[in-house]
């Protein structure tokens, strides 16, 4: 072949040509298509007499209930706004910028929601608060009159979700507050600034940018909330989208329809917050900064009285965060007979909702005992939980790996062309689906799947049997997209365009150089997306219970229904005690990747370096213990 044909054929043109094939298809398959369906499927609904009428759905939205569900959305994000940032805000002022004896311990305890969150976190509380709950019960013992159901609907949800999202203050304000320059606190101070004002007028105007940004984060889970209205009563939008898309024409008027209405409902709220952001984002804002930087040094709290409830408020907000967590660990490794009754027995420790089965014998209403086989099991000894975890852990980490994949080629394809607009059109196409909130990919993706029309699935009904699970892998892919790009991006950053040229010089093909220069370097931060990612699917509710079906059932949705049928007819007796153990598996996994993360992970070269020199000089220390005590032993055994 001439020179010209071998170009054409080349690996990196044949490379280059699957490759945008493949983000085409990606993008006009997955992301623009089934949300067009579902737009459609608005203007497209037949009323009683068969006539297509796009009013129908309008006029059934403000004669119906639906403005309900829109309204109690709302009230939800508005509230949520003001109690998450109170609280959020507080505990890290209360364990980086103020002096708190204890700060590490409350710290721990204060961070407990990066381990457990969505339907965990959710049946842990009821676990405390719920009508037979630990603390229910322990205030129905003192105060009889009091409504055993209090804990439900949406005081109950707000007290949750105000607990559960703090989880991003603790990660991205806490990084804010340890950047400050303690140059102009100093400064601020030495002019007669007291420590509120410094903190007003010095502290607080360099954390708006954050602020701001976890403030529209937090707006957003509110108005998109699934796990805590479902489980604990409250009529949202998302959990009325799910019914909607599991109901039919029969059962209600045109269910599709109205699922497909609240869903651009939900989208046009995200976009016009996402819009506000991006218009904030281009404005300045303050900068904490001086010639020469210093570390923050912590406030001492000069008022007694107000040093003594700034502790008491540390520490009773350390007890809400951690009495669930203490609860379900010590109540995993209690019997179901001491769970029901919710009494603790030391004295009776069991591994039994972790590991191994117990038959249960129990009195029927015709007087005579009759045994289940095998009825009480536990958590790695229960079929469906292991089947759970093991579909959970499966698509999870394809799905992971499958977005780091398609993120690191994109961000390789955008640096390489970054002054031509096919990569800004690439880059705002994976940007895409955080436009959209998540139910709305994944209802799209239930109705437009659900056929046999779709021409590029090869005709196959990809909501049918096993065929759901690919659908929740792209619906897992397609909304880690945009987070991916944001990390991994950032770290290309980090490339010095030297040593691609370097490598140029050496001849080295493109190919050769992303593999053996750009990718050892951007390595570590996409095993960083890849474990954050994994992280939060492995436990994720919200998208499977949209696809929900008996071939994609998830771990969160074989925990959320695990006491549906508890006790009944003798069957699945430890469920509460199972749900337990499931908790603590959770918080392990969780925990572990965290500590991979940020712990291991985030060392710098001069850390890691350091710690393996210690750890050499612990080695030859044993060493020359274990060589001295063998040399003290060998002339005892001569002289025997």
């Amino acid at each position: 072949m001439n020179t010209d044909t071998r170009k054409l054929f080349s690996p990196e043109k044949l490379f280059k040509v699957f490759g945008t094939a493949f983000f085409v298809y990606l993008f006009f398959g997955f992301m623009l298509l089934p949300c067009i369906n579902t737009i459609t499927q608005i203007f497209t609904t037949k009323n009683a007499a068969g006539e297509a009428t796009p009013w129908a759905v309008i006029e059934f939205f403000f004669a119906g209930n639906m403005p309900k569900y829109v309204w109690n959305s709302l009230k939800l994000a508005l509230t949520l706004v003001v109690t998450v940032n109170i609280v959020g805000v507080s505990i890290v002022l209360l364990t980086e910028y103020f002096d708190i004896k204890g700060a590490k311990i409350l710290r721990l305890g204060y961070m407990t929601t990066l381990i457990y969150s969505g339907v965990a976190l959710v049946t842990g509380y009821l676990f405390l608060y719920d009508r037979n709950g630990i603390i229910t019960s322990a205030l129905k013992e003192s105060f009889p009159d009091m409504n055993a159901n209090w804990f439900s609907g949406y005081n109950a949800v707000l007290f949750t979700m105000t607990f559960a999202c703090t989880s991003n203050h603790a990660l991205f304000l806490r990084n804010a507050i340890r950047g400050l320059d303690y140059n102009t606190v100093e400064a601020a101070r030495n002019l007669g600034a007291k420590p509120l004002k410094v903190l007003a007028k010095v502290v607080f105007p360099t954390l708006i940018p954050t602020m701001f940004s976890l403030t529209v984060m937090t707006f957003i889970t509110g108005l998109c909330a699934m796990s805590a209205p479902t489980l604990l009563g409250f009529d949202s939008i998302n959990p009325e989208i799910v019914r909607l898309a599991g109901s039919s024409v029969a059962d209600e008027a045109f269910p599709q329809a109205r699922a497909a209405l609240l869903s651009i409902i939900l989208a046009m709220f995200t976009i016009v917050l996402l819009s506000a952001l991006s218009s904030y984002e281009r404005k300045g804002h303050y900068l904490s900064v001086s010639k020469t930087k210093a570390k923050l040094v912590k406030q001492k709290i000069s008022n007694p009285i107000a040093n003594v409830m700034a502790h008491i408020y540390a520490y009773v907000l350390f007890i809400i965060y951690m009495i669930p967590v203490v609860m379900i660990v010590i109540f995993s490794f209690q019997d179901h007979s001491a769970i029901k009754m919710k009494s603790i027995d030391f004295s009776n420790w069991t591994f039994i909702n972790y590991f191994g089965e117990q038959d249960y014998s129990y009195l029927t209403s015709r007087g005579t005992y009759k045994t289940r086989v095998g009825s009480i099991s536990g958590l790695f000894s229960n079929d469906a939980t292991i089947g759970g975890i093991r579909l959970s852990f499966i698509l999870s980490a394809i799905a992971a790996a499958l977005a780091c994949v398609i993120v690191v080629i994109a961000c390789n394809y955008i640096f390489k062309n970054r002054k031509k607009k096919r990569s800004t059109v690439l880059e705002y196409s994976l940007l895409f689906p955080w436009l959209l909130p998540t139910i709305l990919i994944c209802y799209s993706y239930r109705t437009y799947f659900n056929s046999e029309e779709v021409w590029y699935m090869f005709s196959n009904n990809m909501y049918y049997m096993e065929n759901v699970r690919f659908l929740i892998i792209m619906a897992y892919t397609v909304v880690k997209l945009p987070f991916a790009l944001r990390m991994i991006k950032a770290a290309f950053y980090t490339i010095d365009e030297e040593l691609e040229d370097a490598a140029k010089n050496l001849g080295a093909s493109g190919f050769v150089t992303f593999i053996k220069v750009k990718l050892p370097i951007i390595l570590p931060s996409v095993l960083a997306v890849f474990a954050l990612n994994f992280n939060s699917l492995f436990t994720e509710y919200d998208m499977s219970a949209t696809f929900a079906s008996r071939y994609g059932t998830t771990y969160a949705m074989i925990i959320q229904s695990m006491c549906t049928d508890e006790g009944l007819y003798g069957y699945n007796i430890n469920a509460s005690g199972r749900r337990c153990a499931s908790t603590v598996f959770i918080m392990l996994i969780s925990g572990l990747i965290l500590y991979l993360v940020y712990g291991v992970g985030a060392r710098d070269l001069g850390d890691r370096l350091e710690l393996k020199e210690k750890r050499k000089k612990r080695k030859e220390r044993l060493m020359l213990r274990f060589s001295k005590t063998k040399t003290l032993a060998a002339p005892e055994s001569s002289n025997s």
